[in-house]
C-alpha cells in the first residue's frame, strides 16, 4: 500500500512534467502520483517512473469526474488533489501526514508560483510570465523565448481564506492576524483555493468523493471545506510546510478548464442550495454553526 497518492486532474497543461519531476524529486514517504490527462496529451511529455500513473481521455470528462476516477485508481492511505501547475517542500508528504486524524483536511501554506519569464532575443531583458509581450520594454524588440524559472515567491504567501454571501471564495488576511490563529503551526480554515489538499482516501469516500453535480469546475475549495467541517470533522491549514501555485488570471494565459459564466452560475447556485440551503445529506452541523465558529466574518457578521 502507498502512503500517499496526489491526483492531479490535467487539461491542456503544459507544465505537467515539471510539477510531476517536482513531487518525485520532493517526496520523502511512499507517495505515488496518479495523473488524469483530461481530452489532451502533454507536450512536452512525462517522464517514465515507476511511481507514476497516466490515464489519458480523448474527451475531457472534466476536472471533478477526472479527480474521482483518480481516487478511485488510489490504493494509498491518503490523497492529495493537486493543480498541475504547482512546485512543493521537501518532505511535503511526510509533514502533511504526520499526525493527520481521520477527519482531517489538511491543506499547506499556499506560495504563487513563479514559473517562467520571457526573454527579450535582443537585448536579454526579461518579463515576469503572463501573455506573449508586444515589445521589450528596453529595446522595443519583438521576440522572445521562454525561460523557466519555477521558484516560489515567498514574498507572496496565503494562509487564510472564507467565503462571502454568494459562496465565493475570498481572501482572508484579517484572519490569519488574528493572535490565536497566528501563533499556531496547524490551524482551522474555514475555506481553501481548492488547489491542493489532502485527506485519508476511505474519509473522502465518506464525504462522497467530489460532487459532479457541481460541473467539471469551480467552488472546489468551498465544497471540500464545507464537506469537511458540516461533517463533524475539521478542514486545518499545515504551515509546517507548502506548495507553489501558478496563477493565470490574464487573457490568453487562463484557465485550461473552459468555463463559461453559465457554469459558473450553475456551480455557485449548486453551491448555495447545498450549504446555506441545508441540502447536503451528511451534513451533522449546519452552515449557521460553522460561521459562528469563525464569527466575525466579512459579509456574513457585518
Amino acid at each position: 500500500m502507498k502512503d500517499l497518492s496526489v491526483l492531479i486532474p490535467a487539461r491542456n497543461e503544459e507544465f505537467l512534467n515539471n510539477t510531476i519531476n517536482d513531487i518525485i524529486k520532493n517526496k520523502r514517504a511512499n507517495t505515488e502520483v496518479i495523473a488524469i490527462l483530461d481530452g489532451y496529451w502533454p507536450d512536452p511529455g512525462v517522464n517514465d517512473h515507476p511511481d507514476v500513473k497516466l490515464v489519458h481521455h480523448t474527451e475531457s470528462i472534466g476536472q471533478r469526474a477526472a479527480t474521482n476516477e483518480a481516487a478511485k485508481i488510489s490504493q494509498a492511505k491518503f490523497i492529495m488533489k493537486a493543480d498541475a501547475h504547482c512546485a512543493f517542500d521537501k518532505g511535503f508528504d511526510i509533514k502533511l501526514m504526520e499526525n493527520c486524524e481521520h477527519d482531517w483536511t489538511i491543506v499547506p501554506r499556499m506560495y504563487n508560483l513563479h514559473v517562467f519569464d520571457w526573454k527579450c532575443t535582443e537585448c536579454g531583458n526579461r518579463t515576469y510570465m503572463g501573455p506573449y509581450p508586444d515589445k521589450c520594454k528596453k529595446c522595443e524588440n519583438k521576440t522572445f523565448v521562454k525561460k523557466l524559472v519555477w521558484k516560489p515567491r515567498r514574498n507572496r504567501v496565503a494562509d487564510s481564506m472564507r467565503f462571502d454571501k454568494t459562496m465565493h471564495f475570498q481572501y482572508w488576511r484579517a484572519y490569519g492576524n488574528r493572535p490565536e490563529v497566528k501563533k499556531e503551526k496547524i490551524a482551522p480554515l474555514l475555506c481553501g483555493i481548492g488547489a491542493c489538499w489532502m485527506m485519508h482516501r476511505k474519509r473522502y469516500w465518506e464525504l462522497g468523493g467530489l460532487d459532479e453535480d457541481h460541473g467539471s469546475w469551480g467552488q472546489m475549495g468551498v465544497e471540500i471545506a464545507c464537506k469537511s467541517w458540516l461533517s463533524g470533522g475539521q478542514h486545518l491549514i499545515n504551515k509546517n510546510t507548502w506548495f507553489s501555485h501558478m496563477f493565470r488570471t490574464q487573457k490568453d494565459f487562463s484557465f485550461p478548464y473552459k468555463i463559461s459564466n453559465k457554469q459558473v452560475r450553475k456551480a455557485r447556485n449548486h453551491s448555495k442550495n447545498l450549504w446555506k440551503n441545508g441540502k447536503w445529506p451528511k451534513a451533522v452541523h449546519d452552515l449557521d454553526w460553522l460561521l459562528d465558529k469563525f464569527k466575525p466574518v466579512p459579509d456574513w457578521h457585518d
